[in-house]
């Protein structure tokens, strides 16, 4: 399997991922500006969205979103607990926190990241984030992860979105049980391997 990413982009959820299930695979890089891999291909051509992650698949198939990619890897490894079995509350459960993620959390840090975004817009993104992470905190009370005491495809998800509050000085001091699920999360193994390999320590 080979995952196109761009260090630090939501592509090192499933880098993450990757780690922590511990299949062979490989990364290319990506310039999302110039759409071009760091082999010189058209990246265009390989994922028309333009965007990573992108997995492709030893059969030659390709498979693209995070919450799709996440899903998938954890499925290939059962053993892993990574995710909870199809067809149970808890994997819905999984799904919900995913879906959540992907559209309150992660799509509201994206405004700082667009040059064209006017300042109002970054406002308003700002403000629904505070709300956002406050929930958020609120529900990692009394838990290690997202869905208690396991780690899961959701918890790097959530990891490497709330890791960009750095880059648009949004304090999260404020909420001690997100915190700690940082910290938590950022000392596992295979969080810090991904993290090397992409530049990011």
């Amino acid at each position: 399997m080979k995952l196109f990413l761009k260090a630090g982009a939501c592509s090192l959820s499933p880098h993450i991922v990757l780690e922590e299930a511990g299949l062979p695979y490989e990364t290319e890089s990506v310039d999302l500006a110039k759409k071009v891999t760091a082999s010189g291909a058209d990246y265009l051509a390989i994922n028309p969205k333009g965007y990573v992650p992108a997995l492709l698949l030893d059969s030659g198939e390709l498979l693209t979103e995070g919450p799709a990619i996440v899903q998938y890897l954890a499925d290939l490894v059962p053993a892993k607990n990574l995710a909870p079995a199809n067809g149970t509350l808890a994997r819905y459960q999984l799904q919900s926190w995913l879906t959540f993620i992907g559209t309150e959390v992660h799509k509201n840090y994206s405004p700082f990241f667009n040059p064209a975004a006017p300042a109002e817009m970054k406002d308003i993104a700002r403000a629904n984030l505070v709300r956002r992470l406050g929930y958020i905190n609120e529900q990692l009370e009394g838990k290690s992860f997202l869905l208690g005491e396991n780690f899961s495809v959701a918890d790097a998800y959530l990891f490497v979105v709330i890791g960009w509050s750095k880059y648009i000085q949004l304090d999260l001091s404020s909420w001690p049980h997100l915190t700690a699920f940082m910290a938590r999360v950022a000392a596992r193994p295979a969080v810090q391997a991904a993290m090397k390999a992409e530049g990011l320590l």
